[in-house]
């Protein structure tokens, strides 16, 4: 164990683990978080998976013509992969949560009175939430929708859920982009810094 583990928050096991989420509509720099946020993470010596978007795997329809089942689909992958993840590393960066995923099928179909309670109970799971906001429209990449109108859907959705599920979301900062990965690092109580080694006390 590192000594940055002693910093991360105790599971029901006593093992140091941490499972934080970014959430927000498509095509606000979700995907690049993810991956910065685990690299300092890694730096402090700490055993990080990335759970990456599911959506992008999904065999059935996504975006704007996304069913029923195609958000049921991504859903409980997304909770399988959460739970396969958390079982092997110390921090799990999961590059969307179960409610976002569940705001494009709200999208889709309306409030689901069958799969709310499991949302409800997953997204207490998280230590943490960053909701990344919107600066701008999606740019195309092979995958994601890129209507405004869709995105800003996405998003107005995510907050009334955030609102009516009780959901504790720390919002980044729209105008500070390039402190985001800072600012949820000292949200988490991490260093932002790796921790210096004092080679002359090594000689001692």
């Amino acid at each position: 164990m590192s000594a940055s583990s002693v910093l991360l928050p105790l599971d029901a096991f006593a093992r140091h683990r941490l499972k934080v989420a970014f959430v927000g509509t498509h095509g606000v720099g979700k995907t690049t978080l993810c991956f910065d946020l685990a690299a300092q993470l890694k730096r402090l010596d700490l055993g990080v998976d990335i759970v990456k978007e599911v959506a992008r795997r999904c065999p059935l329809p996504i975006n704007e013509e996304t069913t029923l089942d195609s958000q049921s689909w991504i859903l409980h992958t997304q909770i399988a992969e959460e739970i396969e993840a958390s079982s092997q590393y110390e921090v799990v960066v999961c590059d969307r949560s179960v409610l976002d995923n569940y705001a494009y099928l709200v999208a889709r179909s309306g409030r689901q009175p069958e799969l709310e309670p499991l949302v409800r109970h997953w997204v207490r799971g998280y230590h943490a939430l960053f909701k990344v906001p919107v600066t701008g429209a999606p740019a195309f990449d092979g995958k994601r929708a890129v209507s405004l109108t869709f995105q800003q859907q996405i998003d107005g959705i995510i907050d009334d859920l955030v609102s009516d599920l009780g959901v504790t979301v720390h919002h980044l900062d729209p105008q500070d982009r390039s402190g985001w990965t800072v600012a949820a690092l000292q949200h988490l109580g991490l260093p932002t810094q790796p921790p210096q080694i004092d080679l002359f006390a090594a000689r001692e």
